[in-house]
């Protein structure tokens, strides 16, 4: 039986409820679930003061659980990072525990990587995938087989568009032990010039955000270009941006036109959309600082890490 352990490194959890609803549902999947005692903790949007979520962090690498799952994202990492315990984190997952998150995890899954060399797993959420109406089949069992130690890999459909604008992946192409990494898309640009940025080179880069308009989007992959980021990868994969509202303003200006320009500014570099990752019911697990042979054949997209 695989054991969980559930902290609240990031914003506050409102709903109550819900909480015990997914714990509820982890439980009945046949896991192991134990809640750290500041869970539910609230101090303004966080989840609790940064000593309270620094304390649950350090709980969390010594639980020994197979899993060290976060409640939420938010906001509020990125100012923990001169003080997380990164011996203590690394040497949980040297262990064998697993840390999952999305969105604001992003910022602890690039500095442990920036700092210790130490890779995470860019998963779900408690609330954002089993505090709702409905399990996403696919997401639950992506997440189980890594809480089992199973996983080896991840795949999807290559969109139309993006075998039209890169012919060469259509006839076939793989990238072999390459380091995989990325994740929010805000969270990662603002972490530019800090020592909590992996320097990559010769990565595949994931990328996906949520409430961002196209210029935004644009604005941000703009910084990553400036910074020389971009250019150093050898493939950039594209997950889910969305909960995004267009204006008669923009007059066509869209996310398609900020994958356009991104292809323009990056020949030799594909760039492929369709990643099932973000903040989308079904969404893969994925390595974040571990080596994977990426494949295109036809339009399949394969991602190996067994």
């Amino acid at each position: 039986m695989p054991s969980l352990y559930i902290y609240s490194p990031s914003g506050a959890v409102r709903d109550r409820a819900a909480f015990r609803r997914a714990v509820r549902r982890l439980q009945a999947a046949g896991y192991d679930v134990a809640v750290d005692p500041a869970a539910l903790a609230s101090h303004q949007r966080f989840a609790g003061d940064d000593e309270t979520r620094l304390a649950a962090i350090e709980r969390a690498a010594a639980s020994g659980a197979d899993v060290a799952l976060t409640t939420r994202g938010g906001y509020g990492l990125t100012r923990l990072l001169p003080r997380l315990p990164y011996d203590e984190i690394a040497a949980a997952a040297q262990r064998g525990m697993a840390w999952v998150g999305l969105s604001d995890f992003t910022a602890f899954q690039l500095a442990v990587l920036a700092q210790r060399g130490t890779a995470t797993w860019a998963g779900p959420a408690l609330m954002e995938d089993w505090a709702g109406e409905a399990v996403d089949e696919i997401t639950a069992a992506c997440f189980d087989d890594l809480a089992r130690g199973v996983g080896e890999g991840a795949g999807w459909r290559l969109p139309r568009a993006d075998g039209q604008a890169h012919p060469e992946l259509s006839a076939g192409w793989r990238l072999e032990g390459v380091p995989l990494w990325g994740g929010n898309l805000s969270i990662l640009a603002g972490l530019v010039g800090t020592p909590y940025l992996p320097a990559v080179e010769g990565g595949v880069l994931f990328l996906e955000d949520v409430g961002e308009h196209p210029y935004r989007i644009e604005r941000l992959l703009t910084q990553l270009l400036l910074a020389g980021v971009l250019a150093r990868q050898r493939a950039l994969l594209l997950g889910a941006f969305n909960r995004f509202t267009l204006t008669p303003h923009d007059r066509g200006f869209r996310l398609e036109t900020v994958v356009a320009w991104l292809r323009a500014q990056l020949p030799g570099v594909p760039v492929v959309t369709g990643l099932p990752f973000g903040h989308v019911p079904t969404k893969v697990v994925l390595p974040v600082g571990r080596p994977v042979d990426l494949v295109v054949e036809g339009r399949d997209v394969l991602l190996f890490w067994g």
